[in-house]
């Protein structure tokens, strides 16, 4: 939220608050706006949990009944974003303090609650044609802000769905999929048109874009190639990509995967994937993480929240070979791990433990070790980092083909829902620039100070 509202949260400033006047803390509406990505705990020099201390605060602003601050908070929310009620959803977490979580939706329960129409912006008309490809959170956030301003906007989605990662992978537990639904079609009421079944590169090139006149182009396709292990094993039946099998878990196939099941991980997608293998019956999910608790990616209250449930997370301990009889998962041979010296990660880097090698029983496995994106589809004049993501000039966002532009998870790697909004308010003001000036002119002042703090 820093990124987002940086007039309205600042982490730093609202602990001073708190220490220094908390009745005028307890009524501020920053209290409400930390959507838990932990950014300021992995920043931290002294590793201070600040979520959690907010949380406690919130409590107590919900005993005295200090929520007004939250009514402003819900209301700067919905001001901001695309997707406020999603975002309010899978951020704010108002159940964490016993509210309901309902008023986490301010597009329906706030004073900005929005109004369906199917007119365009009463904006100065701009004749420009903006192509969008990818329709998840990034992507559509800049179609949004791009129509507000006039711009004629296409979004080209590859697969059937609109949303990105917000529809297909994120569990109807987190985040039902009609309220999604609801404000993907706010998006398509202010003029955005949503092009599914295309995928840019084989059915349209960027040379067709040009031809039909499209002056800018959009790069946000998200990562959503799972890495895989490159163990023995891994192809046989009982083996889910957990993209994939979040996937199919929301659009409600029927996915058996037996009593005793492995996620193989330690992200926000090993901590998703487990908790919705538990509610598919499961009796025995386990995670396993290559690293320590201290390591592990994942949100820390998530990684609470999950072994609440039942999730066993089994640290310093990564798989060696997939077992199977008849083509089918039967067990998982992993191995013992210790932690070594600092890697380029910053993290103390695993190595085996020779001769430490167990077995446990599993009917399947689930494969969550990180995602990338898939840029096959890129003209060669779009230049990539060594990791895999589009290189893109920090503070326009344009990649190195003139009038291309990237953000998101294909830009910065997998990150979240929030970061993807920003990345595409970012992307929309950036491209406004571009097409008012072109190259020469930059960012307003306020995009290069977000980018700094």
């Amino acid at each position: 939220m820093t990124m987002l509202v940086p007039d309205h949260y600042n982490p730093r400033v609202l602990v001073e608050k708190i220490y220094q006047s908390p009745e005028k803390a307890l009524r501020d509406p920053a209290l409400w706006l930390c959507v838990w990505c932990y950014n300021c705990y992995r920043h931290c020099p002294q590793k201070l949990k600040l979520p959690e201390i907010l949380l406690s605060v919130r409590k107590i602003a919900k005993e005295q009944g200090y929520l007004e601050g939250l009514s402003r908070a819900l209301q700067i929310v919905g001001e901001e974003t695309a997707f406020p009620s999603s975002i309010g959803l899978v951020g704010l977490h108002l159940e964490r303090v016993g509210l309901d979580s309902s008023l986490a939706t301010p597009s329906r329960h706030s004073p900005s609650k929005r109004k369906k129409t199917t007119a365009m912006p009463s904006l100065e008309a701009k004749t420009a044609k903006i192509a969008v490809v990818g329709a998840g959170p990034a992507g559509l956030t800049a179609a949004y802000e791009l129509a507000k301003k006039g711009y004629a906007v296409t979004v080209f989605e590859a697969t059937s769905q609109v949303g990105g990662m917000l529809k297909q992978c994120i569990p109807s537990f987190r985040l039902p999929k009609e309220i999604l639904d609801q404000e993907i079609e706010h998006i398509k009421d202010l003029g955005v048109e949503i092009m599914t079944n295309i995928t840019v590169g084989d059915d349209l090139t960027f040379e067709d874009l040009w031809k039909q006149g499209f002056e800018a182009a959009f790069i946000s396709v998200g990562a959503h190639k799972t890495r895989r292990l490159g163990v023995e094993g891994e192809d046989l039946s009982g083996v889910f990509d957990a993209l994939d099998f979040l996937q199919r878990v929301n659009n409600k196939e029927d996915i058996n995967v037996g009593e005793r099941v492995a996620v193989i991980g330690g992200g926000n997608v090993a901590i998703d994937s487990a908790r919705t293998v538990l509610r598919l019956g499961s009796k025995e999910v386990s995670i396993l993480y290559r690293r320590s608790r201290d390591e592990m990616p994942a949100n820390p209250y998530e990684i609470k929240e999950a072994e609440e449930e039942g999730v066993r997370i089994r640290f310093l301990v990564a798989p060696n070979r997939i077992l199977g009889q008849n083509e089918h998962v039967t067990g998982l041979e992993c191995i013992k791990m210790e932690l070594g010296e600092p890697d380029e990660s910053g993290r103390r880097a695993p190595k085996r433990v020779e001769g430490s090698e167990f077995t446990i029983p599993v009917d399947s496995v689930i494969l969550a070790i990180g995602e990338t994106p898939d840029l096959s589809f890129l003209p060669k004049e779009v230049e990539l980092n060594e990791g895999g993501t589009v290189a893109v000039e920090p503070f326009t966002v344009e990649t190195s083909q003139p009038g291309v532009f990237a953000g998101g998870d294909c830009a910065t790697g997998p990150a979240t829902a929030i970061e993807a909004v920003v990345a595409g308010k970012e992307a929309a003001e950036c491209i406004d620039h571009y097409l008012k000036g072109g190259r020469a002119q930059k960012p307003r002042k306020v995009l290069q100070e977000r980018k700094m703090n």
